[in-house]
């Protein structure tokens, strides 16, 4: 399985860790940054309530959590928008691609989710070719404070 839900707690727990680290520690092997993550488990501690699973591990080939995929935003009518990301230790092995294609098939066996959405910087190729290599489709773009030039992807499941 290159999936397993994920609670607010085991992410905060994360953070803390890595908050902690000292700082000879591998940051490529990092899924984030303590900070980032720190929000993320925010994020799920708000969303589970009411719509669970509200973020899933990433695993590598080796049973190691290699990265997180999260829900966004609180789900409304249907839609589910998703973000993800991998250590950087383990970029270009196809985990990421593989993890949200099982968050796909999860989709389309829950009666509640009718569309996945997600959100790549328009510099960020691998990103969008995951998204892609699953079926889904550019269906607008956006800009974002923070973030900067955005292209939104749709899957209706």
């Amino acid at each position: 399985m290159i999936i397993q839900p994920a609670q607010a707690s085991e992410i905060r727990s994360l953070a803390l860790r890595d908050a902690s680290a000292s700082p000879s520690r591998d940051d490529d092997a990092a899924i984030a940054p303590p900070d980032v993550l720190a929000m993320l488990a925010d994020l799920a501690a708000s969303i589970e309530p009411h719509f669970a699973p509200a973020a899933w591990w990433m695993f590598d080939d080796a049973g190691e959590s290699v990265g997180l995929c999260s829900i966004t935003r609180q789900p409304s009518q249907g839609e589910v928008d998703i973000g993800y990301g991998i250590a950087p230790k383990f970029h270009g092995r196809g985990i990421a691609t593989r993890a949200v294609a099982e968050i796909v098939r999860w989709a389309r066996s829950d009666p509640r989710v009718v569309r996945l959405t997600a959100q790549t910087s328009i510099h960020n190729v691998a990103s969008q070719r995951v998204l892609q290599r699953n079926g889904f489709a550019v269906v607008g773009t956006k800009t974002d404070a923070e973030d900067g030039e955005l292209s939104c992807w749709a899957l209706t499941v």
